[in-house]
């Protein structure tokens, strides 16, 4: 580690109590989809007081709704605004994008909560709250990276760029209208919960539903009419089946750990109008996961075609085939060589840190990466602080030893990838 490096990190040091200030300011405003205003002034505020220049405004209008990508469960972000924040290199180096999602899952059941999922509680070195691992952590490590670089007075011929972002919960809307407004990078790190691995490649996803029809006919002679409920456990053993033959196929090593690669998940059934009817139609909705390398049209085309197969389980299907639709939400998928410039950088960086080799993984989850590379054709891999088994659910933390330590080592990859030439 050279002088200018060992000062980014002890400047960093120094200032730890204003990360947890920052992340728990952040925290406190429950920036849910179409409330994430709040949360975004305490970004901006954050952006003005580096001395970024700053662009902020609302996703919309035709262009964004009517790209190939799109895919968000609203078409209005009126109040739901966007931030880029711009340090001008001094030019002739590469450019490098920090992208982070400003929007949070709802808190779900407030009682499964030790504390308020809202007022921020710094206990035994982590930071507890909605956001705080997915992925309000990663934004507060990327923007005191920033200002580590700006306090040590870093000379970056690149610019850097960052970004928070709405709607990356809902299918990366935010991310592409940014693409669209002309933000590009010769690379970008998304610091989502990745536990401090470096994710080069990340699985993709999309919603369906499936309507499976059955005969009513009155409880108490069942025997008259099919049972649309007991027809859709057929098909969700289909969908186990097709899980299995997907994921049979996934050698890659960096999925070598994850027990399920690309799953196929039913998240919610809904059928039936009367305990003493028989149903005469079931709705199943889920997620099917897209592997790094594939497309989601060929995903589409195989689960359709496997779906037609369904007679060969059950004759009802001949005469009553199921409809498959594609609806709401969408994630592209991702992937970056380990040996790309991007991630061997980033690694460098995590040694020099942490002293230690970095895990590389494939991310279980999408991201705004898929957007990044896909719209934008930017190189992006996922890195960040957050403790991937806590996104989402009740009681989410993160290590504040973590968001430090990320901070430094992407302030030391800024330093040096802006300022290559």
């Amino acid at each position: 580690m050279d002088q200018q490096q060992a000062a980014i990190c002890q400047w960093l040091d120094k200032n730890e109590h204003r990360a947890i200030r920052l992340l728990q300011k952040l925290v406190e405003q429950p920036s849910t989809q179409g409330n994430e205003a709040a949360a975004q002034a305490i970004v901006l505020e954050k952006c003005r007081q580096i001395g970024l220049s700053i662009d902020v405004w609302e996703p919309g209008g035709k262009k964004l709704v009517q790209h190939q990508h799109f895919s968000s469960t609203r078409t209005n972000f009126k109040e739901s605004p966007n931030i880029a924040a711009v340090w001008k290199g001094s030019g002739g180096g590469k450019s490098l994008l920090f992208n982070g999602h400003i929007d949070v899952v709802p808190e779900g059941d407030p009682t499964q909560w030790v504390h308020d999922p809202y007022t921020p509680k710094f206990e035994d070195g982590k930071v507890y709250g909605r956001g705080t691992s997915d992925m309000k952590g990663g934004n507060a490590a990327m923007l005191m990276a920033i200002e580590a670089l700006v306090k040590c007075r870093a000379e970056l011929k690149g610019d850097l760029i960052f970004q928070s972002v709405i709607e990356e919960e809902s299918g990366g809307a935010g991310t592409l209208d940014a693409i669209l407004r002309g933000y590009r990078a010769d690379g970008a790190i998304i610091p989502e919960p990745t536990k401090m691995k470096i994710f080069p490649k990340q699985q993709g996803s999309m919603w369906f539903k499936v309507a499976v029809r059955g005969k009513s006919a009155h409880g108490g002679t069942r025997y008259e009419g099919v049972s649309a409920i007991e027809k859709a456990m057929i098909v969700i053993r289909c969908f186990r089946e097709l899980e299995k033959l997907r994921n049979v196929r996934i050698t890659d090593p960096l999925y070598s750990a994850t027990p399920i690669p690309v799953p196929i998940n039913i998240g919610k059934i809904s059928g039936g109008t009367w305990p003493s009817s028989v149903p005469d139609e079931v709705i199943l909705e889920g997620r099917c996961g897209i592997a790094p390398d594939e497309q989601p049209e060929e995903v589409q085309k195989e689960v359709q075609e496997y779906l037609s197969r369904l007679p060969e389980h059950d004759s009802w299907f001949e005469e009553h085939p199921v409809s498959l639709q594609w609806f709401g939400a969408r994630w592209l998928p991702n992937s970056l060589e380990p040996d790309h410039p991007l991630v061997k950088g980033l690694a460098s960086s995590c040694r020099t840190v942490t002293g230690k080799d970095p895990v590389l993984e494939a991310s279980p989850w999408g991201t705004d990466g898929g957007m990044l590379a896909a719209a934008g054709g930017i190189p992006t891999v996922v890195f960040g602080p957050g403790i991937t088994e806590t996104a989402h659910h009740p009681n989410e933390y993160i290590p504040i030893k973590n968001v430090m330590e990320s901070a430094k080592i992407m302030a030391l990859f800024a330093l040096n990838w802006c300022r290559a030439d």
